[in-house]
């Protein structure tokens, strides 16, 4: 079940508690967070290929490339026994920004976006069938959890796909880390 949960940047203990789509979507929206619920229930097959997964959703990413401008998309996925899951986990928890909007489409799996501002970290578990909008400019982390498993479908205007600045801040180490 997707999650939301509302921190004030410096008081990590004591979390505001959202469940229910409708409010994580209000209390994101209040705050420029794009969430929603999306279908996702075509059927991969185990070990499909990004070409694959792209063309059972080909659909919701066209509307999404068509709306936002998106120049490129590509497929994240990964596994418990994914090779680099410490080094890409680490490289993800660090705080950072986006000269574009990030946007994924969970069609599998679960994955805990940090997103800081206004004063307050939004913690945004999301999980299959959600979409996240996390505009550019805006100062967030990714957890994947020490057991990674998720496919995320990710959209860029940017044609060289993932490129993150760091701030530098260690707010990502002062907040709770998906155990899953």
């Amino acid at each position: 079940m997707s999650e939301l949960k509302v921190y004030a940047d410096h008081e990590p203990g004591r979390p505001r508690i959202y469940t229910d789509p409708a409010s994580i979507q209000r209390e994101l929206a209040a705050v420029g967070i794009r969430f929603e619920r999306w279908e996702a229930n075509r059927p991969l097959r185990p070990g499909a290929s990004q070409e694959e997964i792209l063309a059972a959703y080909r659909d919701s990413v066209d509307r999404l490339m068509k709306e936002k401008g998106f120049r490129s998309v590509d497929v994240i996925q990964m596994e418990p026994d994914h090779p680099k899951k410490v080094e890409l986990r680490n490289k993800f928890l660090s705080e950072h920004t986006h000269s574009e909007d990030e946007v994924r489409f969970f069609v599998e799996g679960q994955g805990l976006f940090n997103i800081h501002k206004q004063g307050q970290v939004f913690a945004v578990l999301c999980e299959k069938g959600d979409l996240i909008g996390v505009p550019d400019g805006t100062p967030h982390w990714f957890d994947m959890g020490p057991r990674p498993r998720f496919i995320a479908i990710r959209l860029f205007t940017n044609t060289e796909g993932w490129v993150a600045r760091f701030t530098g801040n260690d707010i990502a180490a002062r907040f709770p880390e998906m155990t899953a």
